[in-house]
Formats: structure tokens, sequence, C-alpha cells
């Protein structure tokens, strides 16, 4: 992987091991946020005006993420893919069930990616912070603190039954 030019002081190799990781990120981070607007379009039932509000809200949220992932890649010097086709090759989350429409499913879909995702942040955390950038192991912070808000939002639709 060549970098661009940079005049940031971490060394190349670990910038270069950063890059990757913020892509991945990058990868699991956009898809998160079109799952999130696919269950915001197709959600149904009597919890429908929550969830739909909810389910829009992560994908804003999420939205903020995806730039921030991306554009710290950039700062290091990375070129940064956050294509359609770019983030299906990449995304290590499961795929969102297309056809579901009842809101419990919605519930426990986005609840599985946010999961999935959220673990995979806490991951990105010790990786940069091994790598010696506690830039972006602080920006993996943020967004697992972010990333599991929300979760605690969308699995409460299940809680207390």
């Amino acid at each position: 992987m060549n970098l661009n030019p940079t005049k940031n002081d971490l060394p190349l190799e670990s910038r270069k091991k950063i890059v990757e990781l913020l892509q991945a990120r990058l990868a699991d981070c956009a898809d998160l946020q079109s799952q999130a607007k696919q269950a915001h379009w197709n959600v149904k039932g009597g919890n429908f005006i929550a969830l739909h509000k909810l389910f829009d809200e992560i994908y804003e949220e999420v939205g903020e993420f995806v730039d921030e992932i991306a554009e710290r890649g950039i700062e290091l010097g990375g070129t940064m893919h956050g294509t359609a086709r770019a983030i299906a090759a990449k995304t290590s989350l499961p795929e969102y069930p297309l056809e579901i429409k009842a809101w419990s499913d919605h519930v426990s879909a986005m609840s599985d990616a946010l999961a999935v995702f959220g673990k995979l942040a806490r991951s990105a955390i010790d990786e940069a912070a091994k790598l010696g950038d506690a830039d972006t192991a602080d920006l993996f912070t943020e967004v697992s603190r972010g990333i599991d808000k929300k979760l605690w939002m969308v699995e409460a639709h299940l809680q207390g039954n």
C-alpha cells in the first residue's frame, strides 16, 4: 500500500496498518448505515413510528462515524474506498434480511448488526493502541460508545415485556 505524503509523525509502517484497519471498519460502518436505512424504510407494526425514527437516528449518527473514520484514514495518508461495491466486498457484517417487515424482526436484525459492529469497534481500539495511534483509538472509543447507546435503545424495544 502506498500512502500519500504527510508530515504526520506516526511511523510509516504503523500508518499503513492503521489505514488498513480504518478501511476495514469503514466498510463495516457504511454497511451498518445502509442496514439502518433498510430497517427505517421497511419496518411495520405497532411500534412503527418509534422505530422508524430510531432507525433514522441510527442512520444519521452512523453516517457521522463513516465520515470520521474515512477522514482519519485520509489524514494518515491513505486513500479510502467508500463506494457501494467497495463496501460490499469488504464488510464483515452479516447480510441484513431484506424481506422482513415486522418491527420485532427489524429490532432483532438491527441489534445483531449493532452488536457485531460494536465488537469490531472495540477490537479496533485495542489494535490502534498497539500500533501507537492514540488518536485512532480515541476515535474508535467514541464510535463504540455511540454504537453501544444505539444498541441499548434498539434492544429496549424487546425488553420489559
